[in-house]
């Protein structure tokens, strides 16, 4: 057995905190390599030393297996963590590193590669006796042959690149109507993504559950299992949250699943940490989906039910060490649920948003656990997954993990940019996720539309902007250059409102409030409208209020970081505002019909020309931003006015991309 002396990272953000945090515990020097763009994050600081590969793009810097390696050479790194993502699944960059006589952290060359085409590993596990789906190779059949070859799987069926994974290129077709369309759109986003078009064609389970099988093998022949977790909740086949264990599986089923992960792994000689994908029918029947040869973002809700240190153990393996009886095919004790925290808007589709958190704070709690990469302060850069943090909660039952992590998520502060958080809480307090009822589609059915609401009411957030005003009055009263005791708007003989706006997405709330010549407050309404019958204000700070609106009392935090921004947290949850200018800049109004690119990302297709008549909801060009393809659609009929760029533009957001105007008679 070896030993580990030195470690280099091959990976960024969250979790690359997490293995250096684990290294350090074993007392391994850790060396953080990273772009221009990470220069000032939280990873880069935490490893002992730190090698800047340049650049700003994966292509730039994480994805140079050349520059890792001399980079492990230069700091006398003996081993490489490839976290996931970026080269861990690589099998090039893991034959380099032998090569160069430094041990890769994961499975052999030969396994990655084994297991890099959904293709071929369907074939060699079925061998090996792993259920699996029909399926066809798509490769180079068009027309009357691709659907001749599709009837034959079956529909409905899943369309999906044989190499890569997170959904990338994946379609669902009920029938073949749209079949060619979207084999040419797969092969494409295939191409680009992993320099692979191959496609599989896959018999669809319709009320699947994704169910996956953590397995750990060694150098001297030993696979096993840790348990499964669930990860059906998902969206646009991205999971968003997984837990362990499943709430489906019994101690039976887990014995079934666990076998057939364990015969996947001996089957291509399985070495460190990975993962077996099963597809879990109502009727207690599962196909394997993929091997992912290499640890899970999901990975701590295991080691919350089994007690065990995943990266410890995937160290371990790779430096010789046999798997040891007391981690072979443990019982989860307890429940334990993840969820991933995006910074993403929900009221737009979910698009990814960057820019500065000026605040992230989680509370502490018993059983709560956050894997973050960023800190307040950080950056979420166009360049990479937008990720704020991994929420992880473990209490003894299922409801318990989910009330914990619920009530974490609602009294954090994340200031900055709008996130996915309320998405996240009304998730975890939906009656049908509670009651175990998910699947792939949970997200798809109508009834799951009501979770992309905002968490705050109308009420709720009447009554937060009315702390966010009296907030703002107490901030300016005490840097008054004058009379500071006296609150802003006094006269003799009170009788106007002072009155402040806020933008709050399509509304605008409008707060009224006045005090009586005494201090107090005499007046308190909001879109003119009286908050409660009996309104006490108990306290105001630029930081703090305290309400009581007939009889019950609130508190409210209140951060203003700048540049308009005002974030209120409350018993029920944080309210971002932006303060209206009393006085804009007429110059800062956009026409009519103006389309502005909603994010940061590169132009990869222009599908009209200036003059073209187009209808609403009709494409006009693609963006794609952070790994997604976001279309741009006319917002009425009209005609092209302005086209402002091409395809390989980059583009910034509030960039004016087209505009529409009236068709002329």
């Amino acid at each position: 057995m070896s030993t580990i002396r030195t470690l280099l990272v091959a990976n960024r953000g969250e979790i690359a905190c997490r293995i250096i945090r684990t290294a350090r515990e074993m007392g391994i020097t850790t060396v953080a390599v990273y772009s221009d763009a990470d220069a000032a994050m939280p990873f880069v600081a935490d490893a002992d030393l730190a090698v800047r590969l340049g650049g700003n793009t994966p292509a730039e810097s994480y994805l140079r297996g050349d520059a890792i390696i001399e980079a492990a050479r230069r700091t006398g790194a003996d081993a490489i963590h490839p976290g996931y993502g970026f080269l861990a699944e690589n099998a090039g960059f893991a034959r380099a590193c032998a090569d160069a006589g430094i041990v890769f952290v994961g499975p052999s060359p030969e396994a990655i590669e084994r297991m890099g085409s959904k293709l071929g590993a369907k074939r060699l596990l079925a061998e090996a006796g792993v259920p699996v789906l029909p399926d066809l190779d798509a490769t180079g059949l068009e027309g009357p042959a691709l659907r001749q070859g599709a009837a034959g799987v079956g529909y409905p069926l899943l369309v999906k690149p044989s190499a890569g994974g997170g959904g990338k290129g994946m379609r669902v077709l009920p029938s073949e109507d749209e079949l060619e369309a979207a084999v040419a759109s797969s092969r494409r986003l295939a191409a680009d993504a992993f320099g692979d078009d191959t496609l599989l064609l896959e018999r669809y389970v319709a009320k699947g559950r994704h169910v996956e099988i953590q397995i750990l093998g060694d150098t001297h022949g030993t696979v096993t299992h840790l348990g499964e977790r669930e990860c059906s909740v998902q969206r646009r086949h991205q999971k968003i949250l997984e837990e362990s264990p499943s709430p489906v599986v019994d101690a039976q089923l887990r014995a079934r699943m666990g076998a057939a992960a364990v015969a996947a792994g001996e089957a291509i000689g399985y070495v460190g940490a990975g993962t077996v994908e099963f597809l879990l029918a109502d009727d207690g029947s599962f196909y394997f989906l993929e091997v992912n040869t290499r640890l899970q973002v999901e990975h701590p809700v295991t080691e919350e039910v089994t007690g065990l240190d995943l990266v410890r153990l995937q160290l371990e393996v790779a430096a010789g060490a046999p798997i040891g009886d007391d981690v072979r095919e443990p019982e989860p004790a307890g429940h334990a649920i993840e969820v991933r925290l995006y910074a993403e808007d929900p009221a737009a589709d979910f698009l990814p948003q960057t820019g500065t958190l000026t605040r992230l704070e989680f509370p502490e709690r018993a059983g709560l656990r956050v894997d973050a990469g960023v800190e307040s302060g950080s950056t979420v850069s166009v360049h990479y997954d937008p990720m704020v943090a991994k929420v992880i909660a473990y209490a003894e039952t299922r409801s318990e993990a989910a009330r914990v992590l619920a009530a974490a998520l609602r009294e954090a502060h994340i200031d900055g940019l709008p996130t996915n958080r309320d998405f996240l809480i009304r998730l975890l307090e939906d009656p049908a996720f509670l009651e175990g009822d998910v699947d792939t589609h949970f997200l798809d059915r109508p009834e799951s539309a009501v979770l992309v609401a905002p968490l705050l009411d109308t009420d709720e957030l009447r009554v937060a902007a009315a702390a966010a005003a009296l907030a703002g009055q107490a901030a300016a009263r005490a840097v008054a250059p004058v009379q500071a005791s006296i609150p802003s708007g006094w006269r003799n003989n009170p009788s106007t409102d002072q009155t402040v706006s806020f933008e709050h997405g399509d509304d605008t709330p409008t707060v009224g409030y006045r005090f009586d010549r005494h201090g107090a407050l005499a007046r308190l309404v909001v879109g003119g409208e009286p908050l409660a019958s009996e309104v006490r204000l108990l306290h105001a700070t630029a930081d703090t209020v305290e309400l009581e609106l007939d009889g019950l009392r609130r508190a409210f935090s209140v951060r203003a970081p700048g540049h308009g921004a005002v974030h209120v947290s409350g018993p029920a949850g944080q309210a971002d505002f932006r303060l209206v200018e009393r006085h804009p800049d007429p110059a800062a109004q956009t026409a009519p019909g103006s389309l502005l690119a909603p994010m940061p990302g590169s132009v990869v297709r222009v599908d009209v020309a200036i003059g073209d008549t187009v209808v609403a909801g009709q494409p006009l060009l693609v963006l794609e931003a952070m790994k997604m393809e976001h279309e741009i659609v006319a917002p009425d009929d009209g005609v092209v006015t302005v086209l402002s760029v091409q395809a390989g533009a980059q583009v910034d957001a509030g960039t004016l991309l087209a505009a529409i105007g009236e068709e002329e008679a």
